[in-house]
């Protein structure tokens, strides 16, 4: 009976051990922004809680990271890759066998945009149209030039300030009295939409999402009156040298959670789960608004989000794991 029961127990334990081992050390690119940052941490604690994995975060950026896993298969796990900033690499490596596409870590993807706030909006419905923010330029005094209206675009030397720019020129904004005045810096843009919001003024300008920005502050995307047109966008609006800019929307950044080969192979359980698993623009502003208001780190944030969001991380892992994982916590 001695022998049967040693038996047993040296059984349930490789059982276990191979369970762990299907998972193995992971390594997961957590990258220098905050969204990224909190992705990786979920991704650390489900893995970890959830199947058994040994999960170690390391440092990454987009396209150093992608880089590194085309060439020497680390990281195993990129959670957030804004793959338009190394799409050359990754669509080779794709064809290749190396990496893996598994899921939009962003389901509606990153959004760009001209904004009003909603307040406004309340006031005047029809500010949801380029044509009602012409007919009411007005309201958007320029700060140095009361006949004039002001269009906020983007801090100089980002790409945005091009494509902000060429759509200012297309939309014929100037004709309505409009000027395009770009802020010195990212803060000095978010702080231009909270000025606004504290003082319950107009503001009309450009910003995306996700950001805590659009967390905290309520905004309304302005349609700008056509669909988007892609080739046209990629081709003129982003170029400096665009002569005859035509109005586009702006198309949506396409931001994917990618893995290697070698790691989707080795542990399809938890590949599962990060096929399942991706965020809505809503969800990631408010947790970034949350992130900013309580100074919270990646980490930190990972376990509020386990905490308060069970009704969504649930839906990205069977049950059985779900219950570890709130056991864990």
């Amino acid at each position: 009976m001695k022998a049967i029961i040693l038996s047993l127990c040296a059984l349930s334990i490789f059982h276990s051990a191979s369970a762990e081992e299907s998972c193995g050390e992971v390594t997961i690119a957590d990258m220098n922004w905050a969204s990224a940052s909190f992705m990786a941490n979920v991704d650390k604690m489900i893995l970890e809680f959830g199947y058994g994995c040994r999960a170690k975060l390391v440092p990454g950026d987009s396209v150093p990271t992608t880089t590194s896993m085309t060439e020497k298969a680390e990281p195993d796990i990129a959670p957030e890759l804004w793959i338009n900033s190394a799409k050359a690499v990754l669509d080779q490596s794709v064809a290749e066998g190396k990496l893996r596409l598994v899921s939009q870590s962003l389901s509606d993807g990153g959004e760009e945009g001209f904004w009003v706030p909603a307040y406004l909006v309340k006031k005047y419905p029809d500010l949801k149209t380029i044509a009602g923010v012409k007919a009411r330029a007005a309201l958007f005094q320029h700060p140095e030039d009361p006949e004039k209206s002001m269009l906020m675009g983007c801090p100089a030397g980002w790409a945005c300030q091009i494509t902000s720019e060429n759509l200012f020129k297309a939309l014929e904004l100037e004709k309505s009295g409009f000027e395009i005045v770009h802020p010195g810096s990212s803060a000095g843009l978010s702080g231009a939409i909270a000025k606004a919001y504290e003082r319950n003024q107009a503001w009309f300008g450009y910003y995306w999402a996700p950001t805590a920005v659009l967390g905290r502050y309520n905004m309304v995307k302005v349609d700008l009156g056509a669909s988007v047109d892609l080739e046209h966008f990629q081709s003129c609006i982003t170029k400096h040298d665009c002569l005859n800019p035509k109005v586009s929307a702006f198309p949506k950044s396409p931001v994917w959670t990618v893995v290697t080969e070698k790691f989707a192979k080795r542990a399809p359980s938890a590949t599962a789960y990060l096929e399942k698993r991706a965020y809505t623009n809503a969800n990631l502003n408010a947790i970034l608004a949350w992130i900013e208001e309580n100074q919270a780190d990646g980490e930190y944030a990972a376990l509020h989000f386990l905490k308060q969001y069970g009704s969504v991380w649930a839906n990205w892992v069977p049950e059985k794991t779900a219950q570890k994982i709130r056991k864990a916590l």
